[in-house]
């Protein structure tokens, strides 16, 4: 008896070890992400609608592009990311980003090989858009300032991005960073 269930505990392993997926994260600079980009924009979200694909949630995030910094992109873009709710069925991808209907971001986008755009290493590519409240003016925060990452470097885990970051400020990083990736592809 003891033998049996000892079997089965093992061959239940050995068949659920395939299903089980891990969101693991590197760090990437700002450099990084830039030279990865087919385009980077300030975007506005005209919607989302999550939907089942091949057996699996997705998510597709419609964009309004509202201030184009790299790539020659369209006045409208489609971003597909894994994850999402469809009916009572909800499917959650660690790293991810998700968006709201009206919110306003600037991302990292790539092209994918069935058309649309993903972002860039999803939260490290993705840069919220707030307002300071004691200020009054715009700044940008990286989703994953507040989600662990790995950096290989140091083979750690770790919480670090850009954080209330002057959005003009950043705006000039990119600037150069785009023009730094320019200047080596020559």
């Amino acid at each position: 008896m003891i033998s049996k269930l000892r079997l089965l505990v093992i061959l239940s392993v050995l068949f659920i070890l395939p299903a089980i997926r891990a969101t693991t994260l590197a760090q990437l600079s700002l450099e990084q992400l830039t030279a990865a980009a087919d385009g980077v924009a300030r975007v506005r979200c005209a919607g989302t609608e999550s939907r089942w694909e091949n057996g699996s949630i997705w998510t597709v995030t419609t964009f309004d592009i509202v201030d184009p910094m790299k790539g020659d992109l369209p006045a409208q873009v489609t971003v597909r990311l894994p994850g999402g709710k469809v009916g009572p069925f909800t499917t959650t991808v660690d790293g991810t980003p998700k968006f709201r209907s009206g919110e306003e971001a600037i991302v990292f986008l790539e092209r994918m090989r069935a058309g649309g755009y993903s972002v860039a290493g999803w939260v490290e590519g993705t840069f919220r858009i707030a307002l300071d409240a004691k200020t009054n003016r715009e700044i940008v925060s990286q989703d994953s300032s507040r989600f662990a990452v790995f950096d290989g470097a140091t083979r750690t885990f770790r919480t670090e991005g850009i954080r209330k970051m002057p959005i003009e400020l950043f705006r000039a990083r990119v600037t150069a960073a785009i023009t730094r990736a320019q200047e080596k592809s020559r």
